[in-house]
């Protein structure tokens, strides 16, 4: 089984079991965000491991605040979950088209220090994706004009999220945080770019932008 095939299907598996977990809420999607907390609490602390006491504390507020911020959009208000989905669209939206537009187009390297496979045609790719899934989303629930605006940049962050794991993945020696996922790695790799999108979602919320 090729490599895409085996990281296409793992992917729809895990897209199924978070929207029906998103759809039926309450305790459903609570244990479904802790237990993905804890694996990425768990990855983050094997890869510091050596790095000292405040990359570890880090690493349990980095699990923390998306997880939090996951439940404050899903339970919030009768919008949580449609928003809670345009979260999901425009992260994942991100992660494929930089995959497909780096893997067609990409030439100019991104940050090769860091991670020499992603380019700047990639960025763009996942950019563009999620300005038209994400914009589609919320044009189609009637979330508002603002998440308009906020898809691209938000794309943007994911893409920022992808590349700090990976710099603390050259950093430890490693390729992967885990094998948990089929053509995915480990939490940690699935669910970087969920960490800011998550966050930043949040805080619009709170501040009345969405």
């Amino acid at each position: 089984m090729s490599e895409l095939l085996v990281r296409t299907l793992s992917g729809l598996i895990m897209v199924m079991l978070a929207l029906i977990a998103a759809l039926q809420g309450g305790y459903v999607f609570a244990l479904l965000v802790a237990a993905a907390a804890t694996l990425m609490f768990f990855e983050w602390t094997r890869m510091v491991r050596g790095w000292g006491l405040g990359w570890r504390v880090g690493g349990f507020v980095y699990a923390l605040l998306p997880a939090l911020a996951l439940l404050w959009i899903r339970e919030r208000d009768l919008h949580g979950f449609m928003l809670l989905v345009w979260v999901f669209i425009v992260t994942w939206s991100t992660d494929i088209g930089a995959y497909f537009a780096g893997r067609s187009f990409g030439k100019r390297k991104l940050a090769p220090t860091i991670s020499p496979n992603k380019t700047v045609e990639g960025l763009l790719g996942g950019i563009a994706a999620a300005a038209l899934f994400g914009g589609a989303w919320a044009m189609f629930t009637g979330l508002g004009q603002s998440l308009l605006a906020l898809a691209p940049l938000y794309a943007i962050a994911a893409q920022m999220g992808d590349l700090f794991e990976s710099g603390m993945k050259r950093r430890a020696g490693i390729k992967d945080s885990g094998t948990w996922l089929p053509g995915h790695g480990g939490a940690l790799d699935r669910l970087d770019g969920l960490v800011p999108v998550a966050m930043l979602t949040a805080a619009a919320q709170m501040a009345g932008l969405t």
